[in-house]
This record gives C-alpha cells, structure tokens and sequence, in this order.
C-alpha cells in the first residue's frame, strides 16, 4: 500500500517539480515569484520525489524516505499558504492533496510500517 502512495506522490510531485524549475509557462503564480525561487522550489520537489523512491527501493539509507516525504508535506504547507493568500483555491486543494499523501508516507515509514 505504502510504495503506491510512494509512486503517485514522486510522480505527481517530479513532474510539477519540473514544470517550475525548466520555467514552464502555465502557472499564474510563477509570474509574482521571483524566477530564481520558482527554479529552486521545483529543484526541490524533484528532489523530494527522487528521495520518495529511490532510498526505499535500493535499501541504502532509507529512513531518507520518510525524511523526505515529511519535508514535502513542509513544502506543500507553504504552498498551500501562498496559493491562499492569492485566493487560488485549486492550488490550495491540489497542495492539500500531495501534502495529505506526503505526509501519510512519513507516518507508514516512521511509525506503521518502518523498514
């Protein structure tokens, strides 16, 4: 159950993650943030979606899992307060979503199901 939510949040998560950090055009927020943030919050969501997958999949340091999926819930939290503050209410629901998933992969492997 857990490597489910492991694959959709690391897919849907690397690929927004791209979209921000090749400056895709087609999210309205990008425009009121300054290019160089947008560029390292994709980074870091690619990264994040990497780390979802890949300790837990090669059994080297896996506790970087849940670690990185706690550190995306982080980033969704503050994304859902960005898209908020600029009445974007799908944005909001959207990061809520992946947040809620992010979050639930840390608990099964920190607490439920821990490797």
């Amino acid at each position: 159950m857990f490597w489910r939510w492991h694959s959709w949040g690391a897919g849907y998560t690397h690929s927004i993650g791209y979209e921000k950090a090749s400056q895709q055009p087609g999210m309205v927020w990008m425009k009121a943030v300054p290019s160089q943030m947008v560029r390292t919050i994709g980074g870091l969501e690619i990264l994040g979606a990497i780390g979802l997958i890949l300790p837990a999949l090669t059994g080297v340091l896996p506790w970087l899992t849940p670690l990185a999926a706690l550190l995306l819930g982080v980033v969704m939290v503050l994304a859902i307060g960005l898209h908020l503050s600029r009445r974007e209410y799908p944005n909001a629901t959207f990061n809520a979503v992946l947040g809620l998933l992010a979050l639930a992969v840390a608990y099964g492997r920190f607490i439920a199901s821990p490797f």
